[in-house]
């Protein structure tokens, strides 16, 4: 097991990497004050690990309760949060209960905002289990659910006590769930690391094969970056907004396409090699950084070519992205792997990727 801190004073958590994890009560236990735990988890992850994880709860003693939630992007809503919130009151849940989030991304953004917001904060634990969680959703602190006209606009900046992220779970993911967690971890060697980068264009097909040895570099290498940036910039200030490489047109690719349709992965996929395109525009990237980029995104089987939602949705959809000021837009661009710039950028650039991306991506 490899541990990375994230330094933040008095709220600093570990995040504990390695395989067989979800079972060891030894992690649990010293983030679990008071007496009662209620399971946050979905229909998918549910019959895979509840009862692993029960089970390793178990021997503390605590009173478990566990609330099942729908599955899938379409659900990370109110009407679902209620669920969370319903369970609690029904349990009588106090101050001291401590929330666990089980499964991925969705699971985890809602959890943590359930916490932030119950009795105005409980304590929580990330138990992420699809890839994409492991290396980004549940670490620093980014929580919330969508609304119809963008994603991710509701929420909370709400750390948990700690991150305890099975590589073991990685095996029952499906190929477009792993797919979809290779893109969070390409966004991270290209925006901070370009040796990680380079070492991802070389070990993207054992990723793919979901080879454990390489999924624990990527994981542990991905946390180490972002929980630097985040000890920096706790509340995306400034320095944090770089983790949202491809993410400007990858939110419109959710909200435009409804959520669902595409996973997140996917659209930051694709939305990273709109932003390459964009920065190459701008003068910033040279053409041959643009092509290995799109070549890593392909070779990680993520979609390169955008949907035709239409340029004046695309920029409706971008001008409600948490970065806009006064609905203008910007975006996080590449001036070289490991070095970016956030800025905007002319209309007409933007038009032009729009159009390329639609057509060859």
């Amino acid at each position: 097991m490899i541990t990375v801190n994230v330094e933040l004073g008095d709220r600093a958590y570990p995040i504990h990497v390695g395989t067989d994890l979800i079972g060891q009560t030894a992690l649990f236990a010293p983030h679990i004050a008071g007496k009662s735990v209620t399971i946050v988890t979905n229909t998918v992850v549910e019959p895979l690990y509840g009862d692993q994880l029960r089970a390793a709860l178990a021997p503390l003693g605590k009173d478990v309760h566990t609330v099942v939630l729908p599955d899938g992007e379409a659900y990370k809503n109110w009407e679902t949060l209620n669920l969370i919130f319903d369970a609690l009151l029904t349990a009588r849940a106090d101050r001291k209960t401590t929330l666990i989030a089980l499964g991925g991304g969705v699971t985890g953004d809602m959890t943590g905002f359930a916490a932030a917001c119950y009795m105005r904060g409980v304590p929580f634990i990330q138990v992420p289990t699809t890839l994409l969680s492991q290396v980004d959703s549940s670490v620093g602190g980014k929580t919330g659910i969508n609304h119809p006209l963008g994603k991710n606009m509701i929420g909370a900046f709400y750390q948990p006590q700690a991150v305890i992220a099975d590589i073991g779970a990685l095996r029952t993911l499906p190929a477009r769930e792993l797919a979809a967690g290779v893109a969070e971890v390409i966004k991270t060697g290209a925006i901070a690391d370009a040796e990680f980068f380079e070492w991802i264009e070389a070990n993207v097909a054992a990723l793919n094969r979901c080879e454990p040895e390489a999924l624990a570099h990527a994981v542990k290498r991905s946390c180490e970056i972002k929980a630097s940036v985040v000890a920096a910039d706790e509340r995306e200030g400034g320095l944090r907004a770089i983790l949202n490489f491809g993410h400007t047109f990858g939110h419109a690719i959710e909200a435009g396409l409804g959520y669902g349709e595409w996973l997140h992965g996917e659209a930051v996929g694709c939305g990273m090699v709109m932003a390459a395109d964009l920065s190459v525009r701008l003068g910033m990237l040279d053409e041959a950084s643009r092509a290995r980029l799109v070549r890593v995104v392909k070779a990680a089987n993520l979609p390169i070519v955008a949907p035709a939602l239409g340029a004046e949705r695309y920029v409706d959809l971008m001008q409600v992205d948490k970065k806009a000021e006064g609905g203008a837009i910007k975006f996080i661009l590449l001036e070289r792997f490991g070095q970016t710039h956030i800025g905007r950028a002319p209309d007409e650039a933007v038009q032009a990727t729009l159009a390329a991306a639609v057509v060859k991506g």
